[in-house]
């Protein structure tokens, strides 16, 4: 299994309400994907404006196709560009 974790602030001009609902879609959308365990977003209750989604695939081929999603390819670009210095990301295996 594959876990992506993927941190990101938001830029201090934008509302926080925009970047949940963009986030809050993609995950509505993501969790119906074949191969998804799992699909989260959380905001920080120590860092303002400091946000992060924990993703959970069965394996790299669904995780690709995931990342060719039309949802995916619409959503992220927009979420990114909402941030002050994109998104980091971390991948795990177990």
């Amino acid at each position: 299994m594959i876990r992506l974790n993927v941190f990101f602030e938001k830029k201090e001009e934008v509302k926080v309400e925009e970047i949940n609902a963009l986030c809050k879609e993609l995950v509505e959308k993501s969790l119906k994907d074949n191969g998804n365990i799992a699909y989260d977003y959380f905001t920080s209750g120590t860092r303002n404006g400091v946000m992060m989604i924990c993703e959970t695939w069965e394996n790299e081929e669904v995780l690709k196709a995931h990342m060719a999603s039309e949802h995916f390819t619409s959503l992220v670009p927009k979420i990114e560009a909402l941030t002050k210095n994109g998104l980091k990301l971390e991948q795990f295996t177990f």
